[in-house]
């Protein structure tokens, strides 16, 4: 069992692989009912949208996808197929519940996605970009499975996008490596939302690997 009880808090407080692994795997049976209702929870939704009004298609890589919450947006407009990764095998096994994915991929993106190269049309990730989980150093893996034209939405915690690096990492890769750049800011949750995040931000990185 995790020393950390399964809830957002925790999940911001998270600063390891194993952290993660431990509370998600926790996590996972009420995610959708304890968190994701209960919170009011909005970002998967304007992830999902600002992929497809970006021209998004498929194969799309929905990367840290939890319990498949932004999968299941992207399906419902019409977005297929769609392959699921996340570092937790338990969230894996709920987002598969949902029918929504053809394949799921248990990976530690620090240690890369163990997929072939330029496997995918489009990457999708919502929520995966915040306080204490990945920073910009696992941009690479996700560029190495994208195929040249591919277009990506992906979410950054807005009070972390300067201090994690994002800025600097996103100004080098478009030195040839991604066109397009555009970061729209949204709210993660919506109005029904309480606590002390309920009027955090995230940018949705818009781009395109050359």
């Amino acid at each position: 069992m995790s020393e950390k009880t399964p809830d957002l808090h925790a999940a911001y407080a998270l600063t390891s692989p194993d952290d993660n692994k431990r509370l998600y795997a926790e996590w996972a049976g009420d995610y959708d009912d304890c968190f994701a209702a209960r919170e009011d929870y909005q970002l998967y939704i304007h992830t999902a949208r600002a992929f497809v009004r970006s021209g998004g298609q498929g194969p799309v890589l929905d990367v840290g996808a939890g319990t498949g919450l932004c999968g299941a947006v992207l399906a419902d407009l019409g977005v297929g197929p769609i392959d699921a990764t996340d570092i937790s095998a338990e969230m894996l096994d709920q987002a598969m519940r949902k029918d929504t994915y053809r394949d799921a991929i248990e990976a530690d993106l620090t240690q890369g996605i163990p997929v072939p190269r330029h496997s995918y049309s489009g990457i999708v990730s919502s929520g995966t970009f915040t306080h204490g989980h990945l920073g910009p150093e696992v941009l690479p893996a996700l560029l190495r499975v994208a195929r040249p034209g591919a277009q990506f939405a992906v979410s950054i915690n807005a009070k972390h996008y300067e201090k994690l690096g994002f800025a600097d990492a996103f100004r080098q890769l478009q030195q040839g490596q991604i066109i397009n750049l555009s970061l729209p800011e949204v709210r993660i949750y919506g109005d029904l939302a309480a606590g002390p995040n309920k009027d955090d931000t995230a940018y949705i990185g818009l781009f395109e690997r050359t």
